[in-house]
């Protein structure tokens, strides 16, 4: 039963289809949530596939251009929109119902298009970094996979500031044993993936950026929404990556 759902759930992240059965259901979504860290080994095997294919033939900066633009393109750019809302929220003043209002804005503010920008950039500059390509392969799935994993965890411990497209995730995820089971398959993912110790370093990273996060989400709009989820993908992501760069043997 497990396994029947991840096929939804790589639906719901990248432009993947789905099968036949997929009606883009959110509760349906949510209540498998926890096989988000699956979903993030294949969407990073495949871009992780394409970088190792194409590093020994191009600049650097070239592949990290490619390997930037083939992420987003596969994910549909949803949480790098998410992304650009959150920093529109975060960054306006007022009480909360302001910054709500703020972040709901389909148009794309300063904030977010800076915060688009030097998430592209720093994107860029990270996967031009990496001196061998298996190195680069194996750290773009782990940082996949810890990506989904932050937004899993995210659910499991905050509430949603409105009801929205959040409510649903933050619900089903309060169940324990799907917690533990993404767990699992997340760090037994990203120890053999991110080199043991070094994996578990960028994890710890990534955990106390997605805190901070949470924390400014709390403060800010009182509680987490979908944006919120998909920025920290984003910004964990990156997080992950500039770890393993820097560590990476």
């Amino acid at each position: 039963m497990e396994i029947r759902l991840i096929p939804a759930t790589i639906a719901f992240l990248t432009i993947i289809p789905g099968p036949k059965s997929y009606n883009h259901d959110l509760n349906s979504v949510a209540n498998a949530m926890h096989l988000f860290p699956v979903a993030g080994l294949l969407i990073g095997a495949i871009i992780g596939g394409l970088a190792y294919v194409i590093w020994p033939h191009f600049q650097p900066l070239i592949t990290g251009l490619i390997v930037t633009t083939a992420l987003s393109l596969l994910t549909g750019l949803h949480h790098t929109d998410a992304l650009a809302d959150f920093a529109d929220g975060l960054m306006t003043k007022g009480e909360k119902a302001a910054k709500q209002n703020a972040m709901r804005d389909p148009a794309v503010g300063s904030a977010g298009a800076m915060a688009i920008i030097l998430y592209v950039a720093g994107m860029i500059v990270t996967l031009s970094s990496f001196h061998h390509g298996i190195g680069l392969f194996s750290s773009i799935v782990a940082a996949e996979v810890i990506a989904k994993y932050i937004m899993v965890m995210q659910a499991h411990k905050g509430i949603s500031a409105w009801n929205g497209f959040s409510s649903p995730f933050t619900v089903a995820m309060k169940d324990k044993r799907k917690m533990i089971m993404a767990s699992i398959i997340s760090i037994l993912a990203i120890w053999f993936l991110g080199s043991g110790y070094f994996g578990i370093a960028a994890l710890s990273l990534s955990l106390a950026v997605a805190a901070l996060i949470q924390f400014l989400s709390n403060r800010s709009f009182g509680g987490i929404s979908g944006d919120v989820m998909g920025a920290s993908n984003e910004i964990t992501r990156l997080s992950s990556l500039v770890v393993l760069s820097g560590i990476m043997p």
